[in-house]
């Protein structure tokens, strides 16, 4: 297509677009773990310099601070280049899947890791594009294949779902034990 471009000559043509945001927000990181250091370790007495609880944390949050401070001067120094907010915005759209996972582990207790993860594994399935029925297949046999994987040969210690407690007694204590 003559008018489509790829992502690679964007980033060609729009060098750095988002470091100033990326600046600003990594300053206003690293200034409040700064802060928070008198909150999380102490200065002990009579205790020596590199002893001190204190003392690597001081080190290297001053070194982030220090550096996002520089990081900062040189973005407001470089010149405006247009396609900022597109690149924030790009940044943005993987926050999308991390709230994907956030609700994953919120929804995992009450209707348990089987069920859960299959809902998953086809709804970022469908979300990511893939609406092909053998995509979803394939989707769906893999969150399986997690579950058993996970629960059975590597026997990780995921809680069951309020969802089992409606079950009878011999299929619940199954599906706590494998799914």
């Amino acid at each position: 297509m003559a008018g489509a471009r790829t992502l690679q000559d964007l980033f060609k043509r729009y060098r750095r677009p988002g470091d100033l945001v990326f600046a600003v927000v990594f300053l206003a990181f690293s200034v409040w773990l700064f802060s928070q250091l008198g909150n999380e370790t102490r200065w002990m007495a009579r205790t020596g310099l590199f002893s001190q609880p204190s003392f690597w944390p001081a080190v290297s949050l001053a070194g982030m601070t220090l550096f996002a401070i520089l990081h900062w001067i040189g973005s407001i120094c470089s010149p405006r280049i247009y396609g900022r907010w597109a690149e924030v915005g790009f940044w943005m759209r993987a926050v999308e899947y991390a709230l994907w996972f956030m609700v994953y582990v919120l929804i995992v207790p009450f209707i348990g890791y089987l069920p859960s993860t299959i809902i998953f594994a086809l709804v970022l399935t469908w979300r990511a594009g893939y609406r092909n029925k053998r995509f979803l297949v394939s989707a769906l046999l893999s969150g399986c294949a997690i579950v058993v994987i996970f629960k059975s040969f590597l026997q990780v210690k995921v809680p069951g779902g309020q969802i089992y407690e409606y079950l009878p007694d011999g299929l619940r204590a199954f599906m706590l034990t494998y799914f």
